[in-house]
Parts: C-alpha cells; structure tokens; sequence
C-alpha cells in the first residue's frame, strides 16, 4: 500500500516538477540570470537518488516500526476530514522537529548539511537532500503511530508536504501576501538557507510557517534596505566542490575534532551532539554566537 501511495504522489509531481523548472530556467534565460548551472544541478539530483535508495532499503523497516506502535495506539479515528487534517498537522509539526534537530545537534547536521551546500537557489535544490535521513527520520513519526493514524496514511501525507517543500525553492516567487502568515514560502525559505548570521537555523516548517512562530525559529525576509542581500550556502564553504567532499566533509571535520588529545570527554560529546560550530576554544561559532556578534562586534565566542 505504501508503494501504491508512492507511485501516486510520484506520478502527479513528476510533471509538475518538470514544468515548474522549465519555467524557473526560462524566466531566469529572460531575466539574463544564472539561476542554475549544470555542475549544481548534477549534484541536486544525485543526492536525490541515494536518497532515494536509502529509502527505498528503510521502507520495510519503518512500516514495520510504525506498524508495531499502531497496533498500541490510545485512540481509534474514522477516516473523517478531522483524520487527514489532524494528521497532516501532526506530521508537518514532527517534521519540523526532525528539521530542527538537523540545525540544533552536529551529528544530525552532518546528515542535512548537504542540503545547504549548494550556493544556488532553485527548484532543484529542494532534491538535494540528506541520504542517511531515511535511517532515523520515520522514528519521529512514532507518536502518530500512537495517537492511531495508519502508518501508509502517514507516509502519504509526509510524501504530499515534500512535494510542497520542495516547490518553496525558487527566488523567482516574492511575498505572497496574507499566504506569509499561514504558510512556508519561497520567502521563508530563503530566509532558511541563507548563510547570513541572523537568518541561520530560521523558518524550519515544512508546510506550514506556525510551528516556527510557536517555538521561536522565526524569521521574515528584510528588504535590501534594513538587511545586507541573502548568501546562500554555509557558513564555511566548501574547499571543493565535488560531491564526495558535499556528503562527507562534516563528517571529516567531526573525526577530527573528536581525535583532538586535549579534549575531555564533555568537550568530545559537545563536538558530537552539541550545535554546529560549537568550540571548546572559541576557533569556531554557532549560528547564536554568529548573531550576536552580529549585533555587537566586541562580542567574542564563549568556551567552557
């Protein structure tokens, strides 16, 4: 059933996807902008691949996982319009915190970083994703198993928020109105993989935008004249380009640190599971430390 709701949702948003690209590149053609190049767009939908591997070898698992904590479920639901939207909240609120532990905690963002490594901004980029996500991210969906929605119901609404995920990648797509306070936009989005300090780990919502206003991960898009232009990327770019360096550096960079012999044990478990540019030095920021140096200059980074 689930490979049935797959070939669905695959089936729908494939020639959606071609044609919202193909109008992307030829606006972009007009417009005498670059939004794309070949080189980004091979490694968008490479990674999109593995991805897709991976997932394909999980499915099994995690059907079987969320089965097993359906049958336990506290609370027996019809298929009712109260069902698909009750679920379609609680799946784009977990995987918001999914999202988030991406941002909060260097292992996982050794996994999502891949998907901000890319300098360009575009619809392909939504395809560049984590390829060892498929491992742990049905585990967030445990809770939904519990609360007696059907893991294949759940599944196909996850499926449906990435197809709207992935569309939030354009900069060819401005505000959108009274649509900015209800939904995640091309505009939030953008705001989310920017490299400028004060919009790093912001706008973490996959469909919708009030989880981050509820738990304070926030942030509008500032015209040019209140803010500096958006960066796309991360904070420290990549000394190659090449796609073994896109999937692994940040794991080269964990490895590294934890051999560091003048490390305590609490130092080494803060490298692995502490926030992306923690230091025990000061050699390196997170994005918390980033925005308040921001905002005063003499401010330096904290160490233990």
């Amino acid at each position: 059933m689930r490979a049935l709701y797959d070939q669905i949702v695959l089936l729908l948003s494939t020639p959606l996807y071609i044609m919202v690209i193909g109008a992307e590149l030829l606006i972009s053609h007009l417009d005498g902008v670059k939004a794309y190049s070949w080189k980004d767009t091979f490694h968008n939908f490479f990674l999109s691949m593995i991805t897709g591997l991976s997932d394909l070898v999980m499915r099994g698992v995690s059907l079987i996982v969320l089965t097993f904590f359906f049958r336990y479920s506290f609370i027996s639901w019809s298929h009712s319009i109260a069902y698909w939207v009750i679920l379609f909240l609680l799946t784009d609120m977990m995987h918001y915190w999914l999202h988030r532990l991406g941002h909060y905690c260097r292992l996982f963002w050794a996994v999502h970083v891949n998907h901000h490594t890319s300098t360009h901004f575009n619809f392909s980029v939504g395809f560049r994703t984590g390829m060892l996500e498929p491992f742990y991210s049905f585990l967030f969906f445990i809770p939904i198993a519990l609360a007696g929605f059907r893991p294949v119901d759940i599944f196909f609404v996850y499926s449906v928020c990435q197809v709207w995920a992935i569309l939030t990648h354009t900069e060819k797509v401005k505000k959108l109105g009274w649509l900015e306070y209800i939904f995640i936009t091309p505009s939030h989005h953008r705001v989310h993989h920017a490299s400028n300090p004060k919009y790093l780990d912001k706008n973490m919502g996959t469909v919708l935008i009030i989880w981050d206003k509820l738990f304070g991960t926030f942030q509008q898009e500032l015209p040019p004249q209140h803010y500096e232009p958006i960066r796309y990327g991360i904070t420290r770019p990549l000394e190659k380009d090449t796609l073994p360096v896109i999937i692994f550096h940040e794991w080269a960079a964990i490895l590294k640190d934890l051999r560091r012999k003048e490390l305590s044990f609490k130092q080494k478990l803060m490298y692995l599971f502490g926030p992306p540019g923690w230091s025990h030095d000061g050699r390196s920021m997170t994005s918390e430390e980033m925005r308040k140096q921001e905002e005063d200059p003499a401010i330096k980074p904290s160490s233990p």
